[in-house]
C-alpha cells in the first residue's frame, strides 16, 4: 500500500499540465488606427485622426470629443453609444456605420457619408450635417433639433434637404 502510494506521488504531478491563467486576446487603447481596431471604451478625446482607416473597428463607448476625424472612414464601425461631441468629421465616411444611441451632438458632419448607417436614438443635436448624404439610414427616435440640413440628402435617398432646413429635412 505505501509502495502504491509513493508511486502515486511520483507520477501525480505529471498528470496535472499548469498552464497560465487565461486572459482574452484584446486589443489595447493604444493600439494604431487601423481597420477593425478595437476601440472599445477607449478615449480618444482632442486627438487627430484625420485621413485614418477605421472601417470595421470596434468602438463601442468610446469618446471622440473634440476630435479630428476629417476623412476619415468609419465605414461598417461598430460605435454603439460611442461620443463624437463636437467631433470635426467633414468627409468622413460612416456608411453602414452602427451609431446606435451614439451621441454627435454638434459634430460637423459637412458632406459625410451616413449612408445606411444606423442612427436610431443618436443625438445630432446642432450637427452641421450639410450636405451629408442620410440615404437609408435608419433615423427612428434620432434627435436632430437644431441641426443643419441644408442640401443634404434624405434618408429616401431622393429628397435634398433644402436651404434653411433645421431640425428637419425640408
Amino acid at each position: 500500500m505505501i509502495a502504491v502510494l509513493l508511486r502515486l506521488a511520483l507520477i501525480a504531478p505529471s498528470l496535472f499540465v499548469v498552464l497560465p491563467p487565461h486572459n482574452p486576446v484584446s486589443a489595447a487603447c493604444t493600439d494604431p488606427a487601423g481597420p477593425g481596431v478595437e476601440w472599445r471604451r477607449c478615449y480618444n478625446d482632442s486627438t487627430d485622426l484625420s485621413g485614418v482607416d477605421l472601417s470595421g473597428a470596434m468602438l463601442r463607448e468610446a469618446t471622440f470629443q473634440r476630435a479630428y476625424l476629417i476623412g476619415a472612414d468609419l465605414s461598417g464601425a461598430d460605435a454603439f453609444r460611442a461620443k463624437f461631441i463636437s467631433a470635426d468629421m467633414t468627409d468622413s465616411s460612416l456608411a453602414e456605420a452602427r451609431l446606435f444611441e451614439a451621441d454627435l451632438t454638434k459634430a460637423i458632419l459637412v458632406r459625410a457619408d451616413l449612408s445606411d448607417a444606423d442612427l436610431r436614438t443618436a443625438r445630432l443635436v446642432g450637427a452641421n450635417l450639410t450636405e451629408a448624404n442620410l440615404s437609408g439610414a435608419r433615423i427612428t427616435g434620432a434627435d436632430l433639433r437644431n441641426a443643419t440640413l441644408t442640401g443634404a440628402t434624405w434618408v429616401d435617398g431622393e429628397k435634398i434637404c433644402r436651404e434653411g432646413s433645421v431640425g428637419r429635412c425640408n
